[in-house]
């Protein structure tokens, strides 16, 4: 029982889904702000449709955001806090050319390939670890994401 952690799991796998948790929220922050940039700059013919979608994605990472770091503290570690340290975890890069609708809705998809990627990872170490908490959620994920994915693919004509 001593290498329990306080909701029955493993300290030392608590320990490794913490650690990729917190990448994956490292990710989501800077993916986060990538979409707020591109909500508040995009330009040009369809701006009106793009805007209002910009947002809804903004609004879903802010929820997803809050959730992994609960999801850290649930396990009993810290979520990080720091954008200079989601720079240095994130697979994702700030995005500096935000008012091109095509470009953003590229590196929106490139983004959700490296969530979506780690999202699995994080299935296959909870499921590993006995945590149903962190696998459910991450499945949760996954299925409303790969449905976004394939609307934004059909805006690109893929």
């Amino acid at each position: 029982m001593k290498n329990l952690n306080a909701i029955g799991l493993d300290k030392t796998k608590s320990k490794n889904l913490a650690e990729k948790l917190n990448e994956l929220l490292a990710n989501y922050s800077i993916f986060y702000q990538n979409t707020r940039g591109y909500h508040w700059n995009i330009k040009g013919e369809k701006f009106f449709e793009l805007h209002v979608k910009f947002e809804e994605l903004y609004d879903d990472l802010v929820v997803k955001i809050d959730e992994v770091a609960e999801r850290i503290l649930t396990l009993g570690h810290a979520p990080n806090h720091r954008y200079s340290d989601y720079r240095k975890m994130s697979q994702i890069a700030e995005s500096t050319e935000v008012s091109d609708g095509v470009h953003a809705v590229a590196d929106i998809l490139n983004s959700f390939r490296i969530i979506i990627t780690l999202q699995r990872e994080l299935m296959s170490l909870a499921d590993d670890a006995g945590d149903e908490g962190t696998s459910a959620l991450m499945s949760d994920y996954v299925r409303a994401q790969e449905k976004l994915v394939w609307m934004y693919s059909a805006f690109m004509g893929r």
